[in-house]
């Protein structure tokens, strides 16, 4: 798993590349100090995962964001890392698709669990710290009528939205739900359709702010 780290400290680009290139089948294979220089390392050697500061010099993490995704593929999945959980920069680099977001204080052990997690995209990283991300920014989305989306999703995929919201896996959501793990690949990859988003992240996002899931 190629991994590029994006942060204007270089202590803290130190001690991730120490902690991830210890861990087998990981690689950091680019560095960036800032946001523009991430959007150009990231051409090159094609990572699976970015682990992007939320706040830099010149062009910001949410910035970089918006501009790696909006790239050619294959694209990276963006995982921001910042000090302050409740943050609204955070919220905003959720929506503009990263795929979740880490804290600088995070234990070495969640940060490998995290990234791998991420790379599979099985299931959404930290759920309740993304709820309450939404209930305190959210409501920037609800303006206007109701996402037309929410009446075109079947039961089934409903309830998968609902099970992707609770942070549930795939296996965890098939197991729930007594279907396949196709048949849950499935009903997710409708979800992700109907909502016009890229992946779990940004559904759960579109579901919190079209009140579909509840926040509170």
């Amino acid at each position: 798993m190629r991994i590029v780290l994006a942060d204007n400290e270089l202590m803290v680009r130190t001690a991730l590349r120490v902690i991830l290139d210890t861990e087998p089948g990981l690689s950091v294979v680019g560095e960036a100090s800032s946001g523009d220089e991430a959007v150009s390392v990231v051409r090159e050697p094609r990572p699976d995962v970015v682990l992007m500061d939320v706040r830099m010099p010149r062009v910001d993490g949410i910035q970089a964001t918006e501009l790696i995704l909006g790239g050619p593929g294959p694209l990276p999945r963006i995982v921001v890392v910042t000090t302050f959980e409740n943050d609204a920069y955070v919220y905003d680099a959720l929506r503009a698709g990263a795929a979740g977001f880490l804290l600088k204080r995070v234990a070495a052990e969640e940060l490998v669990q995290a990234v791998r997690l991420v790379a599979r995209s099985d299931s959404l990283l930290f759920p309740a710290a993304v709820r309450s991300l939404a209930a305190a920014y959210g409501d920037r989305g609800r303006a206007g009528p109701p996402a037309a989306w929410v009446a075109r999703l079947t039961g089934r995929e409903a309830e998968v939205l609902r099970l992707m919201s609770a942070g549930l896996s795939n296996g965890e959501i098939a197991r729930r739900m007594e279907v396949s793990p196709a048949t849950t690949k499935t009903h997710v990859a409708a979800v992700l359709a109907k909502t016009g988003t890229r992946d779990r992240t940004q559904a759960v996002i579109a579901a919190y702010e079209a009140g579909f899931v509840p926040v509170r």
